[in-house]
Order: C-alpha cells, then structure tokens, then sequence
C-alpha cells in the first residue's frame, strides 16, 4: 500500500499484529519511501523503549532510522510541526494521549503512521492501539509464523508470567504463536 503527500487533509495509518510479525520494519519501509520522496519526516518512540538503541527505531530483522524518544504523547506535537510525515514506533506504551496527537497531526494535514501492538500477551487490548485503530484510515495486520506449528501467528506468547501487561523484551521473552497453539497465561 503506498500513499501520495497529503496536500489537503491528512490521515492515520495503523500497523499492528504480535511481536515479531514486522510492523517496526513496515514502518521503517514506508518512512524511507517518504524520505526519497523528499518528504520532511520525524520519528518517535516512546521512552520506555530502549532495547535495540536510545536513538532509533529498529526491526528485529535490524533495520534501522532515527527517531526521538519522548516521555509523553504530548512532547510529539511541538516537534512534529514542520514535518509532513510522522512515524510513531510502539504506540502501545503511549498514553491515552496519542489518540488525540495523531488527530491533531492528521488535522494538519500531515500522514500520520503509527505501529503497534493491538493485544497484549493475554490477548486483551493493548493501551490506545484499539481506538487508534478505530480511528485509522488505514490499517495493516501483520501475522507472523508461530514457532510451534508454522500457522499464521496473530498471538504474542509471554515465556514467563511477571503478572505486569508491560514486559520490554523479544526472543528471550515472546514468541509468535497462531490461536491453535497460543496457551492463555495463568492469572
């Protein structure tokens, strides 16, 4: 799916499906096409999102742009306004907020493309990325392949139960599992 500049409104893109099924990496596809497209663009992440780089967006697969870190969905606003693409990594540890800031970029007329996951471990709805969902003009669900069986994997399979929703990791932590396969944690 490729998209011209918005030059009289702006939308919202939504990537989302389990770990490990390539939506950082679909970002980062698009983000590029904007970019040789000679299109300004910013990049956040939420700070809690650390594990591959302080300053980057990175895919499992090792693909990587820069982007900002912020602490709020509100720092966004401020220093997306001379952009005309934004790209927001992990919108699933935003606040609330972040359904808002992505109206109001897409209210300016900017292309507003946001990846994340929708359920959370226990397959349960995932901060804003339901109603960012609602919201989207467009959205993407990528599957990945469930490491027990190969199926199509659309579930996110904690290895250990903390008992917290957020839990930063990858391989060591999760793995993609198709429904068949996916085990509901133990409360």
């Amino acid at each position: 799916m490729e998209h011209l500049t918005p030059h009289h409104s702006g939308w919202i893109e939504v990537i989302t499906g389990s770990m490990f099924s390539g939506k950082t990496e679909e970002l980062i596809r698009r983000l590029r096409r904007a970019t040789i497209a000679r299109q300004h663009v910013a990049i956040f992440k939420p700070d809690i999102d650390n594990r591959f780089s302080e300053n980057h967006i990175v895919s499992h697969s090792k693909q990587q742009l820069e982007s900002t870190r912020v602490k709020k969905s509100a720092d966004i606003l401020p220093l997306a306004k001379h952009v005309q693409v934004v790209g927001i990594d992990e919108a699933q540890f935003f606040d609330d907020g972040i359904i808002d800031v992505c109206r109001t970029l897409a209210r300016q007329k900017k292309r507003v493309i946001v990846a994340g996951l929708e359920k959370d471990y226990r397959a349960k709805s995932f901060g804003p990325m339901p109603e960012l969902i609602i919201d989207a003009e467009y959205v993407t669900k990528n599957l990945a392949i469930c490491v027990v069986c190969g199926n199509p994997a659309g579930f996110t399979q904690r290895l250990n139960n903390t008992g917290d929703q957020i839990l930063v990791g990858e391989a060591e932590a999760y793995e993609a599992r198709c429904r068949s396969c996916y085990e509901e944690p133990e409360e």
